[in-house]
């Protein structure tokens, strides 16, 4: 056994949410699933929640459980990941992609600025592509400006560059709280301060953060955020996100996607759109109740453990697997393109060689699951709940393993 090996033993003895790991599925030919920032494993009680579901509230319920609870599904799960996220009552919602929410909040946002003359757009050159190219055609649509923020691929974007980038014209500021790529933590009270001191609204993408970092949002004073609920709350390929809208922003956005979910009285089928009061005008469609069944038992599992904690082990697990790097990986000439440990280090690292493309394919073969990002990088993303020290010991030497082979 190697010293990190024992290492990894020591630390999984010592882990306090050793006992959730088992909770989850883990079977078939995987050994080290090192991908929980883009798929969370499933718990291992949803069959039974399913069922349950499904002969009760659907089965014998039936049409009646949209009076009885459905109708409010989008707001009370809603309400318990904003506690995640730090939102209080009232301001978070589920429903629609996170593609969706994105567009419905920053058109929204864009559409309440231009009344005061903004017509700008802050990004970055390095976010998530849906957020870019919602961004895009936003612009496109309403004639306005994009200015964009050159970020470092290996960190993220700075509080002084937005300071610099913002002014009179800006409408809105638009960023990943953790960067897709790198794992930066952006500073969310600082940017958002600086971007209301210039008079812009902020939107933040919580897909990399929520359910693993605790983000505060009503704290921070943020305007508007938008997250997943696949990558660390588990809510399986396709479930749906979540939006916060600031409850003193719920008067003054117009949402553009007028449905029937969002009208004053949904089943008055009346000539023309009224919007609901508060959040409720922010849906758009049938919520997707069965989706969120696997969501809301992550959910349940987080509340118990405490967001705190879960952020404690996405610490020590990165940390570890930075040294597993130094060890096994970066002496073969790869580089880690991620912030140093510390408050701007998210739950994944994100490690650089021209060789990863092929090597990330090997690993696969021996079920060990990284996630390749063009052009050449391995993103390692640990999800605490699920994810042991041991596992990413293994993960990494083999990682190591296969680099080498690759460089004969």
């Amino acid at each position: 056994m190697t010293d990190l090996a024992r290492r990894a033993a020591e630390l999984d003895a010592a882990d306090p949410l050793a006992e959730h790991v088992d909770r989850f599925v883990r079977g078939g030919d995987v050994v080290a699933y090192l991908d929980g920032n883009s798929l969370g494993r499933p718990l291992r009680s949803l069959p039974q929640r399913y069922g349950d579901f499904i002969e009760r509230d659907w089965g014998e319920r039936l049409i009646r459980s949209w009076d009885e609870q459905w109708m409010r599904r989008p707001f009370d799960l809603g309400d318990r990941i904003g506690a995640l996220v730090g939102a209080g009552p009232g301001q978070v919602f589920v429903g629609d992609s996170t593609t969706v929410l994105l567009y419905k909040l920053a058109r929204a946002a864009v559409d309440a600025q231009a009344e005061r003359g903004r017509t700008e757009i802050v990004i970055d050159e390095d976010n998530f592509p849906s957020d870019r190219f919602i961004v895009e055609g936003i612009a496109a649509e309403r004639g306005c400006t994009i200015r964009w923020i050159e970020a470092d691929p290996a960190g993220g974007v700075s509080l002084e560059q937005v300071e610099e980038a913002v002014g009179e014209r800006t409408a809105l500021v638009l960023l990943s709280h953790v960067a897709y790529r790198s794992g930066f933590v952006a500073d969310v009270a600082g940017i958002t301060r600086a971007a209301h001191d210039a008079g812009a609204l902020v939107l933040w993408d919580l897909c990399h953060s929520a359910g693993v970092i605790p983000v505060g949002l009503d704290e921070h004073g943020v305007d508007l955020a938008v997250g997943c609920s696949y990558k660390y709350l588990n809510g399986g390929p396709g479930a749906p996100a979540f939006g916060y809208v600031r409850s003193d922003l719920h008067e003054r956005l117009a949402q553009p996607i007028q449905g029937w979910m969002g009208a004053a009285d949904v089943f008055a089928m009346g000539p023309r759109f009224e919007p609901a009061a508060g959040l409720g005008r922010f849906l758009s469609g049938t919520p997707p109740v069965l989706a969120t069944v696997a969501l809301e038992a992550m959910v349940e599992l987080v509340e118990s453990v405490g967001i705190d904690a879960v952020r404690a082990k996405s610490i020590a697990l990165t940390d570890f697997a930075e040294a597993a790097l130094a060890e096994h990986v970066l002496p073969l000439g790869a580089r880690l393109a991620s912030p140093p440990a510390g408050p701007h280090r998210g739950s994944h690292l994100t490690v650089t060689h021209p060789s990863f493309r092929e090597v990330n394919a090997r690993l696969w073969e021996r079920g060990v699951i990284g996630d390749f990002r063009a052009p050449d990088g391995i993103r390692i993303g640990l999800s605490p709940l699920s994810t042991t020290f041991a596992e990413v010991d293994v993960g990494v030497a083999a990682l190591g393993e296969e680099l080498r082979r690759a460089l004969r």
